[in-house]
């Protein structure tokens, strides 16, 4: 099968989530100007861009009618979010704040997680994350109908249960990978024997 995507413009989200897999799941939180916490998860997200300075990046689709999620509006009004990691155990969560609420709505609150804030800046964070990053924000560029945020990390958080040695243990890491639809990947690590080094 070849595929045209100028052709098949209606069908291209659902090709490129199919075959770029498993993405990152970029779960973001943020706070609103009213002090509103938010919570969304985005798998158009990349979480490393650069190393030196440390900036990451998430895309989030502006709603039908133009306006920006609530994401966005409280990253440009705030200059400040929180990426938190998702792990099988908070999968479910994860995925209950992937539904459209109104800004009002605390997504802690209504699927029930614990919050802590971050000591850099003015954001809640996961509490039972293993893994989050307090950022602000570097930059943002409109493509299409989406927003792109890049923020530089200012600080990272990381239980000393993902620890080998001192060091991030990825075989210890239980994160989940974001599919198409409603499926979502766990991760299995394995190495591969590199003869050639």
């Amino acid at each position: 099968m070849d595929i045209d995507p100028d052709e098949s413009v209606d069908d291209m989200y659902r090709l490129l989530t199919s075959i770029i897999v498993p993405r990152p799941i970029g779960w973001v939180s943020t706070r609103s100007a009213a002090g509103v916490d938010n919570l969304a998860p985005y798998s158009f997200y990349m979480g490393i861009i650069e190393a030196e300075p440390p900036i990451v990046m998430f895309s989030a689709e502006d709603r039908a009618e133009g306006i920006q999620k609530d994401s966005t509006q409280n990253v440009l009004e705030t200059e400040a979010f929180g990426l938190n990691l998702v792990t099988s155990d908070l999968v479910e969560q994860m995925d209950r704040t992937s539904q459209s609420v109104d800004g009002e709505t605390d997504e802690f609150d209504l699927v029930g997680l614990a919050r802590r804030e971050a000591d850099t800046v003015d954001v809640p964070l996961v509490a039972a994350a293993k893994a989050t990053m307090e950022c602000t924000l570097h930059d943002t560029l409109s493509i299409g109908d989406h927003t792109v945020v890049f923020g530089r990390i200012e600080l990272i958080h990381v239980d000393d249960a993902l620890l080998t040695d001192g060091k991030i243990d990825v075989r210890k890491i239980d994160a989940i990978g974001r599919l198409t639809g409603s499926y979502y990947a766990e991760l299995e690590p394995f190495q591969v024997d590199r003869d050639w080094q």
